[in-house]
């Protein structure tokens, strides 16, 4: 059974909000170790070899064997670090990814065992802002990896995530900023809902293919990870890291892959919609959300196999002089036709 827009989860009892973030931390940390494993044996299909195939069934527990290993290993840090700083950044990196998993939404309000619980962890009125606002704190924890570290390799890692927040975060909020337009709405269920006639991806194309280029930017994906170059910066922000510090980092990377493509699922595939009509019962509505996500996950992957990393003018040109110019373009279009 399924409720109007309007009702959101404020009415929920406390108990079920706890509940509700429990899960969603439990979701996560089960789903990224397979994650990895997905993202290893995908890139050895697209490079002729096998990927993990030695721990465990067909490699299944190489994440495992992993985690023991960097739990195991010593932690250090630079002599020219700044202590706490430099063991908070990582922190701060998880805490934003993480805080994002609660916006996207994995279905409508409906009723279990006589409560009513939105399928969501919450539903605020400006869902894309409160994103973005985590996004841009979460380059915080990059930057000041990057800064605490006394290295210079790290310090122009930073300097770069810096670059690359401002050079596409606009192109992909005007991106969405034509979806808002169209919804008439900033709730993420909202907007789901709006969408039942027609999902945003096919008149909102253009917008949708700025929104995932800059997207890549945004999460530091190749071809844009130059903010790890390996070949100019040895690793980039995290190259003092290793340990407990250094999986943070990856961590808070996979996370943020994953929020992406929870929130592009949401705003252009319409979310737990299905085409053609169909409406299956609530209890499938999550695995659809799960579904279209892990398409644009396996999009992540794809890329990475196929392009090769850009240089970093090539990078700020691209961002400035095409995508930006064609967000600004995309929205004044979307805005005329609305309004005739």
């Amino acid at each position: 059974m399924s409720f109007p827009i309007a009702a959101v989860t404020y009415f929920e009892p406390w108990w079920i909000q706890i509940i509700k973030a429990l899960i969603i931390f439990l979701i996560i940390f089960g789903v990224l170790p397979m994650l990895t494993v997905y993202e290893r044996k995908l890139l050895g299909r697209f490079q002729h070899r096998y990927g993990p195939n030695r721990v465990g069934p067909f490699g299944l527990l190489q994440p495992m064997a992993e985690i023991v290993k960097f739990a195991l290993k010593e932690p250090f840090r630079p002599t020219t670090s700044m202590g706490f700083l430099f063991r908070a950044a990582p922190a701060l990196s998880i805490l934003t990814a993480v805080g994002g998993l609660a916006l996207i939404p994995w279905g409508p309000v409906t009723n279990i065992f006589g409560t009513n619980v939105g399928l969501y962890g919450i539903d605020v009125s400006v869902g894309p802002l409160y994103v973005f606002a985590l996004g841009g704190i979460s380059f915080y924890g990059i930057l000041l990896g990057g800064w605490a570290s006394g290295s210079k390799y790290s310090f122009l890692g930073g300097m770069r995530a810096a670059a690359q927040l401002i050079s596409y975060e606009v192109s992909q909020g005007l991106a969405l900023v034509g979806v808002l337009i169209t919804a008439q709405t900033l709730s993420l269920v909202g907007i789901v809902n709006a969408q039942r006639g027609m999902w945003y991806f096919i008149p909102q194309v253009v917008g949708f293919l700025i929104f995932m280029v800059a997207s890549f930017a945004e999460t530091n994906r190749a071809p844009f990870d130059l903010v790890e170059a390996d070949a100019e910066l040895v690793g980039g922000y995290f190259t003092e890291y290793g340990g407990t510090g250094f999986v943070a980092y990856l961590f808070a990377e996979y996370v943020n892959m994953i929020v992406v493509s929870g929130i592009a699922t949401t705003i252009f595939l319409g979310g737990w919609l299905l085409p053609f009509g169909i409406h299956p019962p609530t209890w499938v509505d999550p695995f659809v959300v799960l579904a279209k996500m892990m398409i644009f996950m396996t999009l992540f992957i794809w890329i990475r196999a196929t392009l090769p990393r850009l240089r970093y003018d090539q990078l700020m040109s691209f961002g400035w002089k095409i995508l930006l110019p064609l967000a600004t373009l995309n929205l004044l279009v979307t805005a005329i036709i609305v309004v005739h």
